[in-house]
């Protein structure tokens, strides 16, 4: 995988596009002074269409077209047709709220209920049906990673793989990753599978929810086509824990606990814990397979490890590791 290209000259470009996009918004930055333009159009992107927040207008997504220069289409084979891309949180007094107040319904499972999910899933729908068969990609950075995982998985369901390109994406668990231990991090990890797969047999054995968990195992295999890329951090305690969510299987199957580790690794405690309350719930972080990419360059704090200009770098020391999961294990 070519892994600068991609960096530098189609995901981290729109996404950034769309923070600048909202902040030009904010300072009434327009035409001439508006920086958004400059990002997009040297790449040969053309702004199609903004997604702006039904409750506080402020713009948390772009749909983009690549338009490539005739003398470079022979080279854009395998670039996208169009990029649908999702910005983070931003801490400015016009989006702070609201961007807080998603980013809770991210960590209590809950982020498909919003209306910012609808419009962004309404537009991905849009593209794919009046595009039908175009090279589509999804990008997103922090909440709109989290809001690319989710339409991303929705978009799957309906038969349609959508390349993905997630920075930073959240997973909402104790940060084990963290701890410095190997023995005390690998034995934490042990505990929680075998208290979630636990539990999961439970809820099953008591007859509340047996059918639930048959659609969680069916959508759990249908979603194992689709691969997105996952670029995290190990010093991003917001996104590190997808490091040892994928590695932690291997590890129970080496130990012959492969049979709990499927369990675990398709439910969550969180999940479980609203799903017996009787609430809907999602967890986007239960993730069949991906291609993910570990930043294991020196990070001088959480900002910027969990930064989305650090993908930018030009010497970046990146692990690439490739996880499938397998449906008949």
């Amino acid at each position: 995988m070519a892994v600068a290209t991609i960096l530098s000259e189609i995901e981290y470009t729109d996404v950034l596009a769309v923070y600048v996009l909202e902040r030009d918004r904010q300072l009434g930055r327009q035409s001439v002074e508006a920086l958004g333009p400059p990002w997009w159009e040297f790449f040969h992107f053309e702004l199609i269409r903004k997604l702006v927040d039904d409750a506080d207008l402020s713009i948390f997504g772009a749909i983009f077209e690549f338009n490539p220069p005739s003398s470079k289409e022979s080279s854009a084979d395998n670039a996208p047709r169009f990029v649908i891309a999702f910005r983070g949180t931003i801490t400015e007094k016009e989006t702070i709220s609201r961007d807080i107040a998603l980013d809770l319904h991210l960590v209590q499972n809950g982020l498909h209920r919003t209306s910012r999910f609808t419009i962004a899933m309404q537009a991905v729908q849009n593209v794919a049906s009046v595009f039908p068969g175009s090279n589509i990609w999804l990008a997103g950075h922090s909440l709109g990673a989290g809001m690319a995982i989710l339409t991303g998985r929705n978009m799957v369901k309906k038969g349609v793989l959508l390349e993905s390109y997630l920075f930073n994406p959240p997973f909402v668990a104790a940060p084990i990753e963290r701890i410095s231990d190997e023995r005390v991090k690998h034995g934490f990890r042990i505990a929680r599978s075998v208290i979630t797969a636990g539990l999961a047999i439970a809820m099953k054995g008591k007859g509340e929810g047996s059918s639930q968990r048959s659609v969680a195992e069916d959508s759990f295999h249908i979603l194992s086509s689709w691969t997105p890329y996952l670029f995290v951090n190990p010093g991003d305690h917001i996104c590190s824990e997808y490091i040892g969510y994928f590695q932690h299987r291997k590890n129970m199957e080496d130990l012959g606990a492969g049979f709990i580790e499927k369990l675990a690794t398709q439910n969550s405690i969180g999940d479980l814990f609203y799903k017996a309350l009787g609430w809907e719930s999602e967890p986007l972080h239960l993730l069949p397979s991906a291609d993910l990419i570990v930043n294991v360059s020196p990070s001088p704090d959480f900002k910027y490890a969990h930064g989305i200009s650090q993908w930018w770098q030009p010497e970046l020391n990146l692990q690439c590791s490739k996880y499938r999961y397998s449906v008949g294990a």
